[in-house]
């Protein structure tokens, strides 16, 4: 009888983690099934709760539930909490454990592939939902200088940055936080001395309402500046089409999710993953070559 893992999400159209993530699995030959279940937010509850029938081993968790899910769960891990966001469950001895793997998965994409050093930095992030959880408080982790969090609902904003203030403090670290709200981007000046700006939101992502979109215009791009799009499907967003024509240097979305995909991985086997195939596969189903 084979095993099964999920990825819970609405919607998951555009998710290429069944394929890079079977593709592992069956390097290892294990009787496993990774399967994308499209779901209501009414059914999240349900769904959840389906995770402790003893074919299933775990789950990944996608927006828009990543927060919503923690309530769900028996356990979650330290960094999980902190970050209050969660996108890998694992069931362990008959409870639901919840991790948070994507603050690894963007700040190894950020060094490994982007050859950015966070520390002494100044970023801007756009978005203040799971995704841009894990990325500030990955950020704070490294020591950033200054941290910009753009968000069209302010007290989400504010909520965020409150949580990151009091981290910073805890820690005895020197760090600055400051919200903006969406219309008060009106011109590139307001990313002066940044050296990153990361898309955390949903805009531009292939399957969704915002398809075709980009969270910026060209004109608030500054020149030589990285821009970091968590979207990654398209491989090149709108947005980072946007950032070429700034001249500025851009960082997919993919070797995040690869890299935030082979730690959920080593959570459900115990087994390292084999981060080439994954890397090689993902890059097939979504660009239609290998790496």
């Amino acid at each position: 009888m084979p095993k099964f893992i999920s990825l819970i999400g609405y919607p998951v159209k555009h998710s290429i983690s069944p394929y890079f993530q079977q593709a592992a699995l069956d390097y290892y030959h294990l009787d496993i099934r990774y399967e994308a279940w499209e779901i209501s937010p009414e059914m999240l509850e349900v769904t959840v709760a389906k995770l402790r029938e003893p074919q299933n081993l775990g789950a990944n968790v996608t927006v828009p539930y990543k927060e919503a899910v923690l309530p769900l769960l028996d356990q979650v891990d330290n960094l999980a909490g902190l970050i209050g966001a969660v996108n890998t469950i694992l069931k362990r001895n008959g409870k639901l454990w919840g991790y948070n793997t994507d603050a690894y998965g963007f700040i190894e994409a950020l060094k490994q592939h982007g050859n950015f050093e966070p520390e002494g930095k100044k970023v801007a992030i756009l978005g203040a939902g799971g995704a841009a959880r894990a990325a500030s408080f990955a950020l704070v982790q490294n020591k950033v200088r200054f941290l910009l969090i753009v968000n069209r609902t302010l007290e989400r904003a504010q909520t965020l940055a409150d949580n990151l203030r009091e981290y910073i403090s805890q820690a005895g670290w020197q760090a600055e936080v400051a919200i903006l709200p969406w219309q008060g981007l009106t011109s590139s000046q307001v990313f002066d001395d940044c050296q990153l700006i990361v898309n955390c939101t949903t805009i531009g992502m292939n399957h969704s309402s915002y398809e075709g979109q980009s969270p910026l215009g060209v004109e608030l791009i500054p020149k030589g500046i990285l821009v970091y799009d968590l979207v990654y499907n398209p491989y090149i967003t709108p947005l980072l089409k946007l950032a070429e024509q700034a001249s500025a240097n851009i960082l997919s979305g993919l070797p995040m999710l690869v890299y935030q995909g082979a730690a959920s991985f080593e959570l459900w086997t115990g087994r390292k993953a084999p981060i080439d195939i994954m890397f090689n596969k993902a890059q097939e189903v979504l660009v239609g070559s290998k790496l």
